[in-house]
C-alpha cells in the first residue's frame, strides 16, 4: 500500500538545503524531502543548471516549493550565500544535507597538492562553512538537522582514492564532534556512508574513465549480493529517516551491501565504493 498525502507530509513547513543536488544522490535526496513537504534549496554547479531546474520542477510538481542556487563550493562566499538565500526565500532552515563531493583519482605518488586542496575544499571545508552558517540560525530555534553524506571509503578506501578517502574520513569525525557540541542546542547531526550507487556520474566514471564501456553494469551486477545496485532513492530514504527522527544524533550509517571488513578483493569491481 502506498503512502497517503498526510503520511508524506512529515516535513510540511520545514526548509531544507541540499548541496550537490542537481543530479545523482543529492537530486534524489532533494526530491524525497520535497515529496514529504519540505521546501528545498537545490544547489549545484552552474554547468549543471539544467539538471537543477529539472529537480526544482519535480519538487514543485510534488506540491512543494524549491529554489535553485548555482556556484562553486570552493568559494566561501558561495557556501555562506546558500544558507542566506534559503532564509531570505523561505524564512527558516531546518535541514542541511552536505552531499556535494569531488571524487578524483590519485594515489600518494600522483596526487598533486592542487588536487588534494580541491577535494578537501569541496568535501570537507565546504560542509564546515555551511554548518557554521546554518548553526547560527538553528541554535536560535533550538532545533535543526544536519545530514552529511560521506562514503565507506572513509575507513580505508581504494588505493587510487587517497585524497577522497582522507576527506571522507575527516567528515566522519567532523560529524561525531559536531553532534556532540550541538546537542546543547538540540541540533542533530548524522552521516550516511554510501557504498556503490548507480548514478549518472557513476555511469560516466565506469564507462569512460575506467574504460569499461557502456555495458559495464552487466558485470557489476554479478558482484552485488542482493541482485541490484544501490540507487539514489535508497540513500534518499536514509536521509529522510534522519530528517524525521528526533532522537538520533552522532550516528554513521554505512549503506552498502558488503559489511565493512568483509574478505573481498579491494581491487575487484564489487569493492569500488563511493
Amino acid at each position: 500500500m502506498g503512502q497517503t498525502n498526510s503520511e508524506k507530509a512529515s516535513l510540511a513547513g520545514q526548509v531544507a538545503v541540499v548541496t550537490g543536488s542537481t543530479q545523482g544522490i543529492g537530486g534524489g535526496i532533494a526530491r524525497k524531502l520535497g515529496e514529504h513537504g519540505a521546501r528545498v534549496l537545490v544547489q549545484g554547479l552552474q554547468s549543471q543548471r539544467d539538471g537543477g531546474e529539472k529537480i526544482v520542477q519535480a519538487i514543485e510538481a510534488a506540491g512543494s516549493q524549491a529554489l535553485l542556487a548555482t556556484g562553486d563550493l570552493r568559494d566561501e562566499a558561495h557556501c555562506r550565500s546558500i544558507v542566506r538565500k534559503a532564509l531570505e526565500r523561505f524564512g527558516r532552515l531546518d535541514i542541511l544535507v552536505n552531499n556535494a563531493g569531488v571524487v578524483h583519482r590519485g594515489t600518494i605518488e600522483d596526487t598533486s597538492t592542487a588536487l588534494w586542496d580541491e577535494i578537501f575544499a569541496v568535501d570537507l571545508r565546504a560542509p564546515f562553512i555551511l554548518c557554521q552558517e546554518a548553526v547560527r540560525h538553528m541554535k536560535e530555534r533550538r532545533s535543526g538537522c544536519i545530514v552529511n553524506i560521506g562514503s565507506v571509503n572513509a575507513y580505508c578506501g581504494l588505493r587510487k582514492l587517497l585524497a577522497y578517502s582522507a576527506a571522507k574520513g575527516g567528515i566522519m569525525v567532523f560529524t561525531k564532534n559536531l553532534a556532540n557540541y550541538l546537542s546543547q542546542y538540540r541540533i542533530r547531526v548524522n552521516q550516511i556512508n554510501p557504498g556503490w550507487v548507480l548514478t549518472e556520474g557513476e555511469h560516466y566514471v565506469e564507462a569512460v574513465i575506467e574504460g569499461k564501456g557502456e555495458n559495464w553494469l552487466e558485470d557489476a551486477l554479478k558482484t552485488r549480493p542482493f541482485g541490484r545496485m544501490l540507487l539514489p532513492e535508497d540513500i534518499a530514504n536514509a536521509a529522510l529517516f534522519f530528517a524525521t527522527n528526533e532522537l538520533i544524533s552522532g550516528a554513521v550509517l554505512d549503506y552498502e551491501q558488503y559489511p565493512f571488513g568483509a574478505p573481498i578483493d579491494l581491487e575487484s569491481p564489487g569493492a569500488v565504493v563511493r
